[in-house]
């Protein structure tokens, strides 16, 4: 997809990959839709933005409410005309606990945001993407979307879902002039522990150093995906880790399990 002159819309982009991707649009020319629960960072991303802060319009809207959600289009084409594209961005993990542990809540604001979220980010901006000349759908699952993470099995759960439905999409659409992308980050430098309002157990949020895990930053992660966007990608690994674990899960399922295991024993309470 050619994104100069079009118009994106992004859900988290109030921080982390979401504003990064923000930010990348608007300096390849794209006008930007961005969708964040939080105010302050949504006028902070903007803020970013500096010259080509006209460029973008900020939405504050909790995306696991899909009236809340159907009410957008008429907003952003008031201000941009029409919309051309959407990157369902916005997530959350879960508190580092094992399934037994976790209570229903928790379990349920993961779904509701991850998944639930963006369907009906889709359901309600598909029929609109459909009618222009070329339009795209990027959405952010996870590597842990194909590779389980003890301790995070529902947030898993949620991207894995995100996986499926947009490679149904995909199949749904290819005929179209919609295309479809799925994205896999892996261990990305962002604030996503504070966001969701979680702690592992062993380090406070933000403490990527003593995870011993290499980080890409979330501009490094916003470049890649946008590129494989530009190139209508189906799948975009995101990150070395990203690939190495895709290839390797796909190799030995057990032993990329066993690995990823017991890197993370050590963040799990008993």
């Amino acid at each position: 997809m050619n994104i100069h002159n079009k118009t994106i819309v992004i859900t988290g982009a109030g921080s982390g990959i979401g504003r990064a991707l923000a930010l990348l649009l608007l300096k390849k020319n794209a006008n930007v839709a961005a969708v964040d629960l939080n105010e302050k960072s949504l006028a902070e991303t903007k803020k970013l933005a500096y010259e080509q802060a006209h460029h973008i319009s900020t939405h504050v809207v909790n995306i696991t409410d899909w009236t809340a959600v159907e009410t957008l289009p008429n907003a952003l084409i008031a201000q941009h005309g029409n919309i051309d594209g959407l990157i369902n961005n916005a997530g959350i993990i879960q508190p580092f606990i094992k399934v037994n542990t976790l209570d229903y809540e928790a379990i349920n604001r993961v779904m509701s945001v991850n998944f639930f979220g963006a369907v009906y980010m889709i359901k309600t901006f598909l029929p609109l993407l459909l009618k222009r000349p070329e339009a795209h759908i990027t959405n952010i699952s996870s590597m842990g979307g194909f590779l389980p993470v003890p301790g995070q099995s529902f947030y898993g759960a949620s991207k894995a879902a995100i996986k499926l439905l947009t490679e149904g999409l995909y199949a749904e659409l290819k005929d179209t002039n919609v295309h479809v992308s799925v994205a896999f980050p892996g261990a990305t430098n962002t604030n996503i522990s504070a966001n969701s309002g979680v702690n592992s157990p062993n380090m406070p949020a933000g403490d990527t150093k003593k995870q011993n895990i290499p980080m890409q930053s979330a501009q490094t992660a916003a470049k890649i995906i946008l590129d494989g966007m530009e190139k209508n990608k189906f799948q975009i690994f995101v990150g070395r880790d990203s690939k190495m674990m895709n290839f390797l899960y796909r190799l030995s399922p057990v032993y990329a399990t066993n690995l990823i295991a017991k890197k993370m024993r050590s963040l799990l309470p008993e």
